[in-house]
């Protein structure tokens, strides 16, 4: 649900003039809404405006609009839309990752549980509006986070294709409130911001904290996970300083709902096959994880008029995921060393850090400032084991490091605020601008040698003895040091903003950004805004947006290949000679277009609604291309250095794209005598993307029959996801005992298991209905326990037919990419204490 409390602008008052907290006579107010601050001594009064993400501002006695430098909120009730989801709603879906907590609270947000096959599963993800996961800003405290090391590469779902920003090793417990803006509003939050924008405004705690236990598990016995996270703030000074500290750590456990292997283990006429286990396969589930996460948010008054503050997060988290199973009749298996075949296991490892340090100036030369230094830094290192390479034979190792990403940002710049009131209009203007420049960096690490290493022995036993089998470390095979590189991008970035009302109901929004990239060149986006005020009650709104989203360094540098008995696949890098002989050619940024119309409404006193209508066009799309294979394709990546490679993919433009949709919130709180309070809540969000143009198939390819970006591609685009989610919440609070009810309507997808499946091979997912249900008891006012149950129902998606299941060896019998998963039922019990 959206508070419907507006965030303010603030700075210090100037003797002449008259210090206001803003809050506008024409917002629509909405149940949980945030209070206005009451006057207090500067110390309180600044600690708690940063609690509440409000700020003040010197302005004669009148409101400006817009927002702020010093606040790390997005002022609601605006020209945009934006939905605010407060720490304790985020507790009550009982999940422990943010991003799975979201998609509980917003139908706008999809995060399937299962991220997909390989390093799909590494990070978690999200889609807005159904729009891409790195089609959406990611900022903690209004500032831009990283974006992470690893590429989803591998044809499994939603995430495909994408290199995002992971909002989830932040912990939970650092966090306020989230804010989802559903415009795309590029020019105003960032050039990124194609799909919308998310925020996560840390807490600002002065005193106390909490501390949190959950401990979950399926209904099938599996999947056993433990998280704990804490937090504590403290008072720094005596002039509204603050340091809150947090951190939190999630054990989860691996499930497993593969089916049983099919076809036969061993060698035709062995009489293994009539009696050992096809229960062999572990890649259809959640894999095994440690996360570890920490975080500080501080800010210290240095004078009255300057302020120092530091946002800093860490993560660590170790990953262990199987793989493909390889049966003994493979002949990828060296046999002596794996004689009832191997599941290769997929360990990764993965450090994050971003440390944010800045300086607010209240007043200086009539403006406010944020001058700003951040740099985030992200690096995977990867391991395979329990696996060979077949061609070193018996001298193969069974463990081998395959090698690294690593993925870098340095942002520096400020941030300026200045209010003015023209005679013409009724009420101050808020001019931000503001500059930075960022410098990041994408490093690719080879593996060890005996990873890529074609070692020349041949096959050893069985029917294929003496032909030689594909080279490297089975599953994941080596970075090789060809493929080894370090990019590097710099980026200036220049936006200015103007807030102003034309009549006391009547606000308009100007905003421009102009950013020039190192290897795609400058370009400008804009955006225009407007909302009126009707009565105090409703509220009708507008914006046209133009964005601009650059290829990350990691989509055009990632490199990957896996291994089958006889030949390999890859991912490659897009400058590469490799990608070049198939027709790539250096990557272009996404242009597009949104607009958008909509309307807020108090209906009654307890009862409030939003609605809006959107259209977001994106020209020159960034996805993989298909899956290009046959002897060609082989021969030419031979003749260019790379040989066994069947199947090949690059990043590329390949489409334009449209999507058109609309969303509902609504949101009625009753209050009884007898039965407590009810807070009901619904939301409803359809989008619904089409491609509107297929860029040119290079020519090599059209030589060789293939297209550049085939059905396949585009179902994966189109489809993987739903195009409508609706969310029916019902949250009871009666003394001390308090009851959450949920009922989540997912849409129909499609399933496609791999890229060689003909259309009529694909699974068609029809609508799935979900309940969640939480029951909760005071056992003191600051001691909460809970238990609950995410799927109640133990709700399966519907199973892929034969030729999917067939197509990955029935490892996965469910579709992969389940909006809600394909484990069943979840219950939960956890434990709160605020202290």
């Amino acid at each position: 649900m959206a508070v419907a409390a507006e965030n303010a602008l603030s700075s210090k008052a100037k003797s002449t003039t008259k210090t206001v907290s803003v809050k506008s006579t024409h917002a629509v107010a909405s149940p949980g809404a945030t209070p206005p601050s009451t006057r207090k001594p500067t110390s309180q009064r600044l600690a708690a405006l940063h609690a509440a993400g409000q700020e003040e501002i010197a302005v004669n006695g009148m409101a400006a609009p817009g927002s702020g430098v010093f606040s790390p909120s997005t002022r609601e009730h605006s020209t945009v839309q934006v939905f605010r989801y407060s720490s304790q709603q985020l507790k009550e879906t009982g999940q422990t990752n943010i991003l799975a907590a979201l998609s509980q609270l917003s139908a706008a947000v999809t995060s399937s549980p299962f991220g997909g096959m390989g390093s799909n599963g590494f990070n978690k993800t999200m889609q807005l509006r159904n729009l891409g996961a790195d089609q959406t800003l990611m900022l903690v405290n209004g500032k831009r986070r990283h974006v992470d090391a690893n590429f989803n590469y591998y044809q499994a779902g939603p995430n495909y294709g994408t290199d995002p920003a992971d909002l989830s090793l932040i912990p939970v417990s650092a966090i306020d409130h989230v804010e989802i803006i559903t415009e795309g509003a590029s020019a105003l939050y960032g050039q990124d911001a194609e799909a919308g924008a998310v925020n996560i405004v840390l807490k600002t705690d002065t005193k106390g904290g909490s501390i949190n236990l959950q401990n979950s598990g399926f209904y099938a016995g599996d999947g056993q996970s433990f998280d704990g996270n804490a937090d504590y703030g403290i008072a720094l000074g005596h002039d509204g300083g603050y340091l809150n500290m947090a951190a939190q750590i999630d054990n989860q456990l691996a499930t497993n709902r593969s089916g049983d292997y099919l076809g036969s283990l061993y060698f035709a006429g062995d009489p293994r096959n009539a009696t050992a286990s096809k229960d062999v396969q572990r890649l259809g589930g959640n894999i095994r994880m440690l996360l570890e996460t920490a975080s500080i948010n501080m800010a210290y008054p240095v004078t009255e008029n300057i302020e120092l503050y530091n946002t800093s997060t860490f993560a660590h988290k170790n990953i262990i995921a199987p793989e493909t199973y390889r049966a003994p009749s493979n002949d990828n298996v060296v046999r002596a060393l794996h004689p009832d075949g191997m599941e290769p296991m997929w360990h990764a490892e993965e450090w994050d850090f971003q440390v944010n340090n800045g300086v607010k100036v209240h007043q200086l030369l009539g403006m406010q400032w944020d001058v700003f230094v951040n740099y985030g830094r992200n690096q995977q290192i990867n391991h395979i084991v329990d696996t060979d390479n077949p061609t070193m034979g018996l001298a193969s190792p069974t463990s081998f490091y395959t090698g690294q990403f690593i993925s870098t940002e340095l942002d520096a710049g400020f941030k300026s605020t200045k209010i003015f009131k023209p005679p013409v209009l009724p009420r101050p203007v808020n001019l931000t601008y503001g500059f930075d420049y960022r410098f990041d960096t994408y490093q690719v690490g080879a593996g060890d040698a005996a990873s890529t290493l074609n070692g020349g022995v041949p096959i050893l036993d069985g029917p294929d003895a003496g032909m030689l089998a594909s080279a490297g470390a089975v599953d994941k095979f080596g970075i090789p040091k060809e493929a080894g590189s370090i990019l590097n991008r710099g980026v200036y970035d220049g936006y200015v903003n103007l807030d102003f009302y034309v009549t006391p109901q009547w606000e308009w929004t100007l905003g421009g950004h102009a950013v020039s990239y190192d290897d795609t060149g400058t370009h400008p986006t804009g955006s225009i805004g407007t909302r009126y005020n009707v009565t105090k009650n409703l509220a009708f709104r507008a914006n046209v947006n133009t964005g601009y989203r650059a290829p990350t360094l990691a989509e055009e540098a990632f490199f990957a290949e896996t291994t089958f008995p006889t030949y390999r696949t890859a991912q490659l890098p897009v400058a590469s000679n490799w990608a070049k002989v198939l027709g790539a050619t250096p990557l272009k940024g996404e242009q597009s277009r949104s607009y958008s119309v909509g309307v807020d409404a108090t209906l009654l006193p307890n009862w409030t609604l939003t609605a809006n209508l959107y259209r977001i066009s994106i020209n020159d799309r960034l996805y993989n291309s298909t899956q290009f294979g046959g002897a060609s394709v082989e021969a030419l990546l031979s003749a260019a250095g790379l040989p066994n490679v069947l199947y090949a993919s690059y990043y590329g433009n390949p489409v334009n794209t449209t999507t058109n949709g609309g969303d509902i919130t609504t949101a009625y709180v009753l209050n009884t005598k007898k039965a407590g309070t009810f807070q009901f809540r619904f939301s409803l969000n359809i989008a619904d993307s089409e491609i509107s143009h297929y860029n040119a198939t290079p020519s090599i390819l059209k030589n060789l029959g293939l297209s550049a970006f085939n059905r396949t591609n585009a179902e994966y685009l189109l489809h993987s996801a739903p195009k409508n989610i609706e969310n029916l919440t019902v949250n009871w609070k009666f003394g001390r005992f308090s009851a959450r009810v949920q009922e989540q309507r997912f849409g129909a997808y499609t399933f496609v298991a791999a890229p060689s499946l003909t259309q009529a091979q694909w699974t068609y997912a029809g609508p799935s209905y979900i309940t969640n249900l939480e029951l909760g008891y005071d056992i003191t006012p600051r001691w909460h326990a809970a238990g609950g149950a995410y799927n109640l129902g133990n709700h399966y998606p519907h199973m892929a037919n034969a030729a999917s299941r067939a197509a990955l060896q029935n490892a996965f019998i469910y579709p992969s990419n389940s909006p809600y998963g394909f484990n069943g039922g979840m219950y939960y019990v956890k434990m709160n204490y605020d202290f």
